[in-house]
């Protein structure tokens, strides 16, 4: 994911971190509530880190954030 330095990677390896990671994120768009949702049903159990990671890439799509990871 782009940091807000330009040259920067930032990874997210945890729900955890994604959640914070979505409090900085200056665009909020309706992909990016899915993924704000998807990390507090991961925290009560209701669904894997695997898609809190899915939805958070397509919020990072969606904002323009995301880098692949190679």
């Amino acid at each position: 994911m782009k940091a807000n330095r330009p040259g920067i990677r930032h990874g997210v390896s945890h729900v955890e971190g994604a959640a914070e990671e979505f409090m900085a994120w200056d665009t909020k768009g309706p992909l990016w509530t899915k993924a704000v949702q998807s990390c507090v049903d991961a925290f009560e159990g209701r669904v894997s880190p695997q898609e809190v990671r899915e939805a958070f890439e397509a919020a990072a799509k969606e904002a323009s954030v995301y880098l692949s990871p190679e």
